[in-house]
């Protein structure tokens, strides 16, 4: 992490400001880009989505749950909870 002397970044008013509840503190300040959801960056969140589609799908062709769990390699529980969500 690099640190910066707050005097040559922020304005003076500003500066004074920030001593006022702060003054010889260390402090962060976070970038000001919202966070991703998880996996929309890696494409797992759309690989996951398909997944659990066809998983579904499967399901409503009337595939045990038993059978899904072996083709996807999954637990059935883990089944269960992929069809039986909203």
């Amino acid at each position: 992490m690099n640190y910066k002397n707050a005097s040559h970044v922020l304005p003076d008013e500003l500066l004074k400001e920030v001593q006022k509840y702060a003054a010889g503190e260390t402090l962060y300040i976070p970038i000001m880009e919202e966070k991703q959801k998880w996996g929309s960056g890696s494409g797992a969140r759309a690989y996951y989505r398909q997944r659990n589609e066809a998983i579904r799908r499967d399901y409503e062709k009337h595939k045990s749950m038993e059978e899904l769990a072996d083709d996807y390699g999954l637990t059935v529980e883990s089944i269960r909870k992929i069809v039986y969500q909203k």
